[in-house]
């Protein structure tokens, strides 16, 4: 998999990508990581990429012509025009589904905007992606690229030691993982759920996939009308919503 990032800071990307699980699977060959600076296509001794828009407004616009160049030179050496996801919040927001999608891809480019924006006409001639991680406004594109990277990272064959986990996390299946636990086995008063220390493997699997609606069910509700649950644990989710209702409306009369 090889991640192409199109930025006027190039230093970001490369140190906050070379770490942990990403900095591994780089030095193993899995992913590599190119952050091209997009001010080595501007055509001024400054280096300046941006510039007033057309027809007013508060401040500066960067220009079509350096990010087209940045994106040409690696078009031209991988060979192919390549997918390009644009950063911007007036994409669609990023999930699972679209990480586990773009982890088919060979090359991936992602364009960073900064300023007030990019000259629409060079987004029109080579983004194929609009994406956004969120609705709210960020400095610029560097730390959206590096979330969908890390993200996109972990469903690539190799990259995790136990490729098992890239699958049951959260967000797998459309819920929430599970609460898990580790030694030792009463923290602070608070003891490991039996069932886990019973080693009856069906009895755990079932606990876990009840905890994960649970949770998603009272975390992430939105999530629920795209999970595969059957007819019983749909009952047991109205059940759920229920007895929270009357907890609020108990807590609430209380107040």
């Amino acid at each position: 998999m090889n991640f192409h990032v199109l930025t006027l800071f190039p230093e970001m990307i490369l140190q906050g990508m070379n770490t942990s699980i990403t900095g591994r699977a780089i030095a193993r060959g899995l992913l590599s990581i190119e952050a091209v600076n997009i001010r080595d296509y501007a055509f001024n001794k400054h280096q300046k990429v941006d510039d007033y828009p057309y027809g007013g407004g508060a401040g500066m616009l960067m220009q079509a012509e350096p990010v087209y160049l940045a994106y040409e030179s690696i078009a031209q050496r991988i060979g192919k025009k390549p997918r390009v996801v644009f950063l911007t919040p007036q994409g669609k927001v990023f999930n699972q589904s679209m990480a586990r999608e773009m982890a088919q891809e060979e090359d991936l480019v992602f364009l960073c905007g900064h300023y007030e924006g990019i000259d629409e006409r060079v987004l029109e001639e080579i983004v194929t992606d609009y994406v956004s991680i969120g609705d709210y406004v960020l400095t610029g594109g560097e730390l959206p690229a590096m979330v969908m990277m890390d993200s996109i990272s972990r469903m690539v064959p190799g990259v995790l030691n136990n490729q098992e986990s890239g699958e049951t996390e959260s967000f797998a299946g459309n819920l929430l993982e599970y609460p898990q636990y580790s030694r030792p086995e009463e923290w602070h008063g608070k003891k490991v759920p039996d069932v886990l220390l019973s080693g009856h493997h069906a009895n755990i699997e079932k606990w876990r996939r009840e905890q994960s609606i649970l949770r998603t069910a009272r975390w992430r509700p939105d999530l629920l009308k795209n999970a595969d649950l059957t007819n019983k644990e749909w009952n047991e989710v109205r059940q759920w919503k229920k007895q929270w209702k009357s907890e609020a409306d108990r807590k609430d009369s209380e107040s």
